[in-house]
């Protein structure tokens, strides 16, 4: 039977340092060197903002839209428009002005100025190597990514432009050592290295470093309530642990989404797409400086389609009758199949045949389809607010609040619908080249969500009629054992007697089609009382408040330190927690890091060293190191060698310290006090409970712990060839108690059962009331698991039309210390692989096209589990740009081919999405 459930620096440093030589405005044709610029001021008053400007170029002269121009050592910059232009103020207090030019693929050039120029034109030389690419996230300071110290990936605003799933999340499994996986079009689920679940709560997601969380659940869902493609600036994706510097959670990742700045992308920018499945995606952006000071943008998104429904129908894992069973069986995505077991007990009428003595039967339960009553319309609205004021040109405070809420389905314990989910933030910072202080509040809902599982359950044991006193269930099971007597007594074989008891039981049950269940669906699917009713009941809040800050103790020497508070109020109506209306449960995490690097030998070698102290209201206090060191070589340091040792730990989620539940059949229970006794359902032998003296089944379930992992990774990161960039890295990695669930027999308050109390509970069948119970309790399982990988990634740039790229990901789980049946989670392809081509065909046209295979594997889901078959996908996107309107014509696909993909048992089949829209982007 499936489980039934009733930080950190804001974006891109914006005053990057890049290692490029300091380089003068290059003439090209029409423009001006340094010795032809136009007459000008001879002088600048003191403290005055002057203007600066000019043209942005390809050395071939063709205008680069969107770079970015920024005054070195301050907040203020801007970026190009759609002809290559840009202008700005710059302070020319302090001579001399540097202005630092930038944009993807080319180098970055250093520009002096000492007097004011607005008609600058500049040259950038293509350099399509990652060279000049600087990262935050792996450090949490700026530095070249060619220099970082563990594996990292960055997406640039350009890659995001051309990723074609509906779900950005989605997109980023065709980047190596990254697995995603989609219970439904719009919540996908993503890890590195292994243990991919469908909430993805290894792996922390940021969006400009304020956590997208749900407070009640501890998990992000999706992109679903994060912030729209066409605000995205950068993606970073730190692999593996990273709990040294972002703290708890941060167990095997991080994903960090950086916004755009409204200082420096300003203007209007509004995304139209349409496809199949009803797909409509609308997206805007509009952002504008008031005065040098003062900015503001406004973001807003609505999506909606015909979303994909789960439709497996093969007997769930836990089923004791195989597909097709006479006795019926437990479907996979079939909801409230209710399992009975006759015995000699049982005061059935007319008794009951002994010939059905021990044996299980299942009333089918319903439909996905069924249960969610048609509407497989998936939705999603983000809508967020920002204001940016530059207290000094280098220390700027941005105020902004954001709402978003959406409708998808989730899997975890069972599958969920979830209807008008989502989160209201809002978030306070204040940011200087050397450091933060950041504050944000977030609040989630839960609409109208309700779960499957549990409403299936509870129609099956609806009344049969108005104020009857019997069940569909009490009926399907008399019919049943009647009708199997009946067959029996008119000599009819064992086979034909179970087919027809089927039968005729089968149709004694609730419909889809009946005029009864559209109005009993709904009001189970809206009673959010956990003993009657399948709603979720979520009004949580998490505050969070954190600063960094920077030191330079030597010229080549860095310190940083930081410190974060993390205060939860949990509330959910009693419907998850113990909690009323109130009272809120309120937990707490607080933690504090240090890092310092050291550069030596010429700059060529960078070693680093941190560590994170984290104390929390119901575990002792964790530590977690790091150490690091990257050595590079070559004329212009091309080739960078790695080597890191990490240690990290995630904290129980709130629901596996808090949850508390009481429905038909068992109790969900946290598991933060002096643990549990009890006796198990299942002993060593694999024997029932009942086939054995009790004794041989008593059970010691510990309070919870924190899980830890401790990994060991060397990498490599080099231009080998002329045009050929690789990216290597290989882990081995050790966890310790890992963080599960038990299903056993035991009292409430931890106790273990007298003979008695087991007896008595018994005899009423381990109903409500009773102090005896089924209880499901989260654990830790003292088991060690090992696991080893790597990655490569190639990226071959033979033209400016034509950027070859391929990627392959290793990922194995060592069995060989695990007991037989350890459940790892491991959910994750040994073997994995992208191609890919993209590239600009003249100054209008770019495509991008990607094949990801993925090899079948073995997913244990709370909900259920099974072997998802290979499967492959083929992504394509092109975009035409029209600049004289600043529009680009886009076309794409996601999974062109139409494969029927299940990435995550039990969830549904990911098919085709293509969609043609208009991107237009004016300053």
């Amino acid at each position: 039977m499936k489980y039934c459930y009733p930080l950190m620096l804001s974006g891109l440093l914006l005053t990057q340092a890049t290692p490029t030589v300091m380089a003068q405005a290059s003439k090209q044709p029409g423009g001006k060197g340094p010795s032809e610029q136009l007459p000008r001021s001879a002088s600048a008053p003191d403290n005055a903002l002057q203007a600066v400007g000019g043209v942005i170029r390809t050395d071939e002269g063709d205008p680069l839209p969107g770079a970015t121009v920024f005054v070195k050592g301050t907040f203020i910059g801007t970026s190009t428009d759609q002809f290559g232009k840009f202008r700005l103020e710059a302070p020319f207090s302090n001579l001399p002005v540097v202005l630092v030019i930038s944009y993807v693929g080319y180098q970055t050039q250093e520009i002096e100025l000492r007097l004011p120029d607005n008609q600058l034109s500049v040259g950038l030389s293509p350099s399509p190597t990652q060279l000049n690419e600087t990262v935050v996230s792996a450090s949490r300071v700026e530095e070249q990514i060619m220099r970082a110290p563990v594996t990292v990936e960055k997406i640039t605003g350009r890659q995001i432009e051309h990723i074609s799933t509906p779900e950005i999340l989605g997109g980023l499994g065709q980047f190596k050592g990254i697995d995603v996986n989609s219970a439904s079009m719009l919540f996908t689920s993503i890890s590195t290295r292994g243990f991919n679940t469908a909430k993805s709560e290894r792996v922390i997601q940021l969006y400009d470093y304020a956590d997208s969380q749900l407070p009640s659940l501890n998990l992000s869902p999706g992109n679903l309530v994060g912030i729209p493609e066409v605000d995205m600036e950068s993606v970073e994706i730190v692999h593996g642990p990273a709990s040294a510097l972002y703290g708890a959670n941060a167990f095997n990742g991080v994903v960090l989404f950086n916004s755009k700045d409204p200082f420096v992308y300003d203007g209007l920018t509004v995304r139209l797409r349409g496809g199949e499945r009803n797909y409509l995606d609308g997206q805007l952006r509009y952002a504008r400086r008031l005065t040098d000071k003062l900015a503001f943008k406004v973001t807003g998104s609505y999506l909606t389609a015909n979303d994909w429904i789960a439709r497996n129908y093969a007997a769930s894992a836990t089923s004791d009758n195989p597909q097709g069973s006479p006795l019926g069986y437990d479907a996979v995505n079939r909801y409230g199949d209710l399992s009975y077991v006759f015995t000699p007990q049982q005061q059935l009428p007319g008794g009951t045949s002994s010939e059905l003595y021990g044996r299980r039967i299942y009333a089918p339960g319903f439909t996905e389809q069924e249960l969610i009553d048609g509407d497989n319309k998936t939705r999603s609205y983000r809508v967020e607010g920002t204001l940016a004021y530059l207290l000094r040109d280098d220390l700027k405070m941005t105020l902004s609040a954001r709402r978003a809420a959406g409708t998808a389905t989730y899997q975890n314990l069972s599958r969920f619908r979830i209807k008008d989910l989502g989160i209201n933030q809002y978030r306070l910072e204040l940011k200087s080249s050397k450091g933060f202080l950041r504050a944000y509040t977030t609040k989630d809902f839960s609409g109208d969500s309700y779960e499957l599982n549990l409403l299936g359950s509870f129609l099956t044991v609806s009344p049969a009629a108005e104020g009857a006193s019997y069940t569909y269930g009490d009926q399907y099971i008399s019919t049943y054992n009647a009708v199997y007597k009946q067959a029996r007594n008119a000599n009819r074989t064992v086979d034909q007697a179970l087919a027809m008891a089927q039968a005729a039981a089968n149709g004694t049950m609730l419909k889809a089609t009946d005029p009864r269940f559209p109005t009993l669906r709904a009001q189970l699917a809206a009673q959010d009382d956990p003993l009657r009713g399948a709603k979720m009941n979520l009004d949580s809040y998490l505050h969070d408040v954190s600063g960094q800050r920077q030191f330079k103790l030597a010229e080549a020497t860095q310190l940083t330190v930081g410190a974060a508070y993390r205060a939860y109020r949990l509330g959910s109506g009693g419907r998850i927690f113990a909690d009323t209306p109130s009272r809120r449960i309120r937990n707490h995490e607080y933690g504090a890091y240090a890092q310092i690097s050291q550069t030596l030998l010429d700059d060529r070698l960078k070693l680093a060293a941190a560590a994170r102290v984290d104390e929390f209201k119901n575990f002792k206090a964790a530590v977690s190191p790091r150490a690091s060191a990257v050595y590079s070589f070559g004329a212009e340091k091309q080739h960078s060698f790695r080597s890191s040792f990490g240690s990290a730990f995630r904290s129980p989620a709130q629901l596996e310290q808090f949850t508390q539940v009481d429905i038909i059949g068992r109790v969900y229970q946290g598991n933060i006090g002096n643990g549990y006794q009890g006796y198990s359902l299942v002993n060593s032998q694999g024997q029932t409970f009942g086939t054995a003296p009790l004794s041989t089944f008593e059970l010691n379930v510990k309070p919870l712990g924190l899980e830890r992992v401790n990994t060991f990774e060397v990498g490599y990161k080099g231009v080998i060839l002329p045009k050929l960039y690789a990216d290597v890295n290989f882990y081995t990695s050790r966890y310790n108690n890992f963080i599960g669930a038990t299903y056993f027999i035991g009292n409430t308050d931890g106790t273990r059962p007298s003979q008695q109390q087991l007896q008595t509970a018994q005899r009423a069948n381990f109903g409500p009331g009773q102090p005896t119970r089924y209880l499901f309790v989260y654990n830790n399982n003292e088991q060690e698991v090992h696991t080893r990988g790597g990655a490569v990634g190639l990226t071959y740039y033979a033209a400016p039309a034509l950027h070859l790229s391929a990627n392959y990901s290793l990922n194995v789980l060592d069995r060989d210390n695990l007991s037989q049946g350890f459940v790892t989670f491991f959910n994750t392809p040994k073997h994995k692989y992208n191609v890919g081509a993209e590239g600009q065909i003249g100054q209008h046209f770019r495509y991008n096209v990607n094949y990801r295979w993925v090899e079948s594997h073995l997913q244990e889901m709370p909900f259920t589990t099974g072997t998802i078959s290979d499967y492959s996908t083929l992504d394509a996107s092109a975009g035409y740009t029209l600049p004289k309107i600043g529009t680009t014509v886009q076309l794409g696909a996601s999974n062109l081919l139409n494969n029927d993909n299940v990435q995550v048992y039990g969830g549904p089949g990911i098919g085709r999405l293509a969609y043609l829209g208009l991107l237009v982007d004016l300053k």
